[in-house]
């Protein structure tokens, strides 16, 4: 189906000129050895801020130039990207800003598939930043059919879930996961792989205090490839339909919860 790589970027707060042209050269890296589809850590290019005006100062529209550099830059490469971004959105009455923890899809060809915005937030996250809509779209991209879900939203299981029954074949998961919960990670990406038997991306940010350890699960369970937990290291994995096939009907996660929930025909067994 597609080669795929994640970029444990380590970010230097605030110093987004810095941030982008590091990203823009790992990217090219990570294309140049055939990666087909490429995803950046949670706000990798303004670090990670609570401070509201911070927020104000650094943040991008979904328009913004930076945006279109990526769009650009994946046409050139012909890879798809996701590109987590510090979001501004106007309010619909045009007055005052919300603030959004967002990723960008952008397919091979260059076009923006769409925004997702992170839904659930951690801790003093809400005191900045406004959720995104609890509604969880697949991307039909040109090397598979993606669902992301930032950071925090990875720990529970209803959105992998409706992203799996939805069609992904893959959920990558940029975050900046703090070391003081790197069990948490440990468990949470190999879990929300094996209950919806799909490929997990876990794209975690490197130094500042995250746990690094970004992991390629499969739709076993099973971690295909892992980052080292302190270094800026690309790690790359090959995702097949005959994988998640055999996956599928060893394990008939999907096709069970179906039958049993979503048509009616029962409630918990």
């Amino acid at each position: 189906m597609a080669k795929v790589a994640g970029i444990p970027m380590v970010s230097k707060p605030s110093w987004k000129s810095e941030n982008y042209l590091k990203a823009v050269k790992l990217v090219q890296e990570a294309a140049s050895q055939g990666a087909e589809i490429i995803c950046l850590p949670e706000l990798w290019l303004s670090g990670y801020h609570f401070n509201r005006e911070d927020v104000r100062l650094l943040a991008d529209t979904a328009e913004s130039r930076m945006i279109g550099s990526f769009q650009q830059l994946a046409k050139e490469t012909k890879s798809v990207l996701i590109v987590p971004f510090l979001e501004m959105s106007y309010t619909p009455s045009g007055y005052g800003s919300n603030y959004f923890i967002s990723s960008a899809i952008i397919d091979n060809n260059g076009k923006l598939l769409g925004i997702y915005r992170k839904s659930l937030l951690w801790g003093q996250e809400e005191k900045t930043f406004t959720p995104g809509k609890k509604s969880y779209p697949v991307f039909k991209t040109g090397s598979g059919t993606v669902g992301v879900l930032i950071c925090y939203d990875i720990e529970f299981p209803e959105p992998a879930r409706e992203l799996a029954l939805k069609g992904a074949d893959i959920i990558f998961a940029p975050s900046v996961w703090s070391l003081e919960a790197e069990n948490r990670w440990d468990i949470q990406l190999p879990c929300r792989a094996l209950d919806n038997t799909v490929y997990i991306f876990g794209v975690n940010a490197a130094g500042n205090g995250a746990c690094g350890k970004s992991k390629l699960v499969s739709p076993e369970g099973s971690v295909m490839s892992e980052a080292p937990s302190d270094k800026e290291k690309i790690i790359y994995g090959d995702i097949t339909c005959e994988t998640l096939k055999h996956a599928r009907s060893k394990i008939p996660y999907l096709k069970d919860y179906s039958r049993a929930f979503q048509k009616g025909k029962g409630n918990n067994p």
